[in-house]
């Protein structure tokens, strides 16, 4: 699968206005940005623009989900603010529409070398659609686009796969930065290649274990959905979370596995509770779980063989928590297992908002390789899906 793109130098800027994607999807509450991380992500590639010689930088991202409705607490006029003092001498202004006569009008008027961010493209109900009048209508704010929004280029939207048909556009740095990451863990991994896979359901993930199988050396499972492939083992689980409907095939992958030669590791002990609530009681078990408990997190023995599997690995990627990491009882099997990978020797990729906020949290996400700023773009690559956005971008 070629992951390859047009890159940024390959597209001429000079003097042009250049419309770029981003995802400022940022926290936000009471109107305060909570998290700014990924308006910090978008930075190098709006910079390397302006010193390129862009007449302008005009900026396009969405906000929550605001159905194709003006929603005001979802304006987007926090990025803009936290911008401006991000880029210190720049001068940066947000607008109130993201298409029409005005915007065009204030976008003429705007200085050489300037920001502007337009406001919520997800105000329109033709964005999420992919609406092609609305791409076109977009497309005359500007004369180039580059596409930095890895976050939403699995999704074929206006802003984000339109533009790329209409204007000569390029991936930005963020994008690139991200498709390098995942280009060397799917089509050249140095080996062993460790997959570690958590989260809730295993039903989410299963397609990711199917394409996986054929290139990992190491699968790695746990949080919830390690107990449908436990009780597919024939193990008891409790009450802990398992999806029957996914049993037979959850067996299938068990079966993959071994005939592919993949090493499976499942959690062989448990942190249990009596109920999903902080402040359970708790106890510890072995690889059966009694009657009356569930699993929140994989037990001490689990974690030092996934510790051990992840250390003698060359290149590891991590999607989904190993229990309920949020509460302080269930986290030392998230944070073992997220040291062990900050520390191998080997490439790191992370990807998932819960895995990500686990690196943040326990102080280890400076020495992951790679932080990806899409959950569910990564799991569509992990799982061998080409995505629109960058589809867009190679034809």
């Amino acid at each position: 699968m070629s992951l390859q793109i047009r890159t940024l130098d390959s597209l001429d800027v000079q003097a042009k206005r250049v419309l770029v994607r981003c995802d400022f999807n940022v926290p936000l509450n009471a109107g305060r940005i909570t998290d700014d991380t990924r308006i910090r992500a978008a930075l190098p590639t709006i910079k390397n623009l302006l010193e390129r010689g862009a007449k302008c930088v005009v900026l396009m991202s969405h906000l929550g989900r605001p159905k194709g409705e003006v929603v005001e607490e979802l304006r987007l006029q926090p990025v803009t603010a936290r911008l401006a003092e991000l880029l210190e001498g720049v001068f940066v202004m947000g607008f109130r529409e993201s298409v029409g006569p005005t915007v065009q009008a204030q976008i003429n008027d705007l200085p050489e070398g300037s920001v502007a961010l337009l406001e919520n493209v997800r105000f329109h109900p033709g964005e999420t659609k992919g609406d092609a009048d609305l791409a076109a209508r977009f497309a005359e704010l500007g004369d180039v686009f580059v596409n930095d929004a890895f976050g939403t280029s699995h999704r074929d939207h206006s802003s984000v796969c339109g533009l790329a048909r209409i204007l000569p556009s390029a991936g930005g740095l963020l994008l690139q930065r991200e498709i390098d990451a995942f280009e060397k863990v799917l089509n050249d991994p140095a080996r062993p290649l460790a997959a570690i896979l958590g989260g809730a359901k295993v039903s989410d993930k299963l397609k990711v274990i199917d394409h996986l199988l054929d290139t990992v050396d190491r699968l790695l499972i746990g949080g919830g959905m390690a107990y449908t492939f436990l009780k597919a083992k024939g193990h008891t689980i409790g009450t802990s979370l398992f999806q029957e409907d996914q049993l037979d095939l959850v067996k299938a992958a068990i079966a993959q596995a071994e005939s592919k030669g993949v090493q499976l590791l499942l959690p062989s002990d448990h942190v249990v509770g009596h109920s999903f609530e902080q402040g359970t009681e708790t106890q510890n078990t072995g690889v059966d779980i009694p009657d009356g408990w569930m699993g929140m997190d994989i037990g001490p023995e689990s974690a030092k063989a996934y510790v051990e599997a992840i250390a003698g690995s060359k290149t590891v990627v991590w999607n989904g928590p190993m229990g309920v990491f949020e509460w302080p009882q269930f986290e030392a099997g998230t944070k073992t297992v997220g040291e062990a990978v900050a520390s191998c020797d080997g490439l790191t990729v992370v990807g998932g908002g819960d895995s990500v906020a686990a690196a943040e949290k326990f102080g280890f996400s400076d020495r992951i390789d790679h932080l990806s700023t899409g959950g569910g773009a990564s799991l569509e690559l992990l799982e061998g899906k080409v995505l629109p956005g960058i589809a867009a971008l190679q034809s």
